[in-house]
């Protein structure tokens, strides 16, 4: 599942509201699969030319899930209980990436904006990054 293994282009457009709300946000859930078991876990992301990226490590179930199903589903969502919630649902294909300059230049950017990376650095090959390429995706509220 390198990322010279899959077409990087995403299949959808988002709005410029969704677009929007996406870079407002830095948290959202992931779900992956194995077995037809679901794994659902928040991580920290950062919207970037159209795409979802997260880090893993190598030592989860979400990585161990990518590793046999490359199809995730993420939410990003706030919810407000006067009933004005806010949420996108992206479907899509994983992209692992793990060693070279796209790894460095995501690496900086991760460590530019989160505190927690720059207390706990990794170097390539200890952590990978994951690009969502997205299919489908559904949103409301915004």
């Amino acid at each position: 599942m390198k990322s010279d293994n899959i077409n990087t282009f995403n299949k959808v457009r988002v709005t410029q509201k969704e677009r929007k709300y996406l870079l407002e946000n830095e948290a959202c859930r992931i779900a992956t699969s194995h077995d037809d078991i679901p794994h659902v876990v928040p991580v920290a992301y950062i919207y970037e030319k159209g795409y979802i990226i997260f880090v893993t490590d190598y030592g989860t179930i979400k990585y161990r899930n990518l590793q046999v199903n490359r199809n995730v589903s993420i939410v990003v969502d706030v919810y407000d209980p006067s009933g004005e919630n806010k949420a996108i649902v992206i479907q899509g294909k994983a992209v692992i990436i793990e060693r070279g300059k796209e790894f460095i230049r995501l690496y900086k950017i991760f460590d530019k904006k989160f505190e927690w990376v720059r207390k706990n650095p990794w170097k390539e090959g200890e952590a990978p990054f994951v690009r969502v390429v997205a299919f489908n995706k559904v949103s409301w509220g915004l």
